[in-house]
C-alpha cells in the first residue's frame, strides 16, 4: 500500500475536527438528491407561492394526480413539506423557510 504524503499536517489537523460527522453528512447528501428532480423543484416553486392540495398542483402542473402525490410522499419525508388537513382535503405547504433559502442558493448559482 502506498504511504500517503502530507505537506502540511496543521492543515489536514484543522479540517479533519471541522468535518462533520459521516451520518450528517450522508443526510446532507441525501437532502441534495431529493432536490434532484424536476417535477419536485416545480412543485417546490408553486408552494413558495400558495398552499395547495394534490389536486389543485396537478392542475397547475399539468401532471396526473397520482404522480403529485408520489412526489408530495418524497418531499414530505425529506421533511421538505408539510401538510394539514381540512375536512376531507389535505393542503401542502413548504415545511419551512430553509427550503425556499436552499432552493434560492441554487437558483442563484445556476443563473449567475
Amino acid at each position: 500500500m502506498e504511504k500517503t504524503i502530507i505537506v502540511n499536517q496543521d492543515a489536514v489537523d484543522k479540517v479533519l475536527d471541522a468535518l462533520p460527522d459521516e451520518e450528517i453528512l450522508y443526510d446532507v447528501a441525501e437532502l441534495f438528491k431529493v432536490f434532484g428532480d424536476s417535477t419536485r423543484i416545480k412543485i417546490i416553486c408553486v408552494l413558495f407561492e400558495s398552499e395547495m392540495c394534490v389536486y389543485d398542483l396537478a392542475a397547475t402542473l399539468e401532471m396526473t394526480q397520482s404522480a403529485i402525490s408520489h412526489q408530495l410522499r418524497i418531499l414530505k419525508n425529506a421533511n421538505l413539506v408539510k401538510f394539514r388537513r381540512d375536512g376531507k382535503m389535505i393542503y401542502y405547504s413548504l415545511d419551512d423557510e430553509h427550503v425556499q433559502q436552499i432552493f434560492d442558493a441554487g437558483y442563484k448559482h445556476v443563473i449567475e
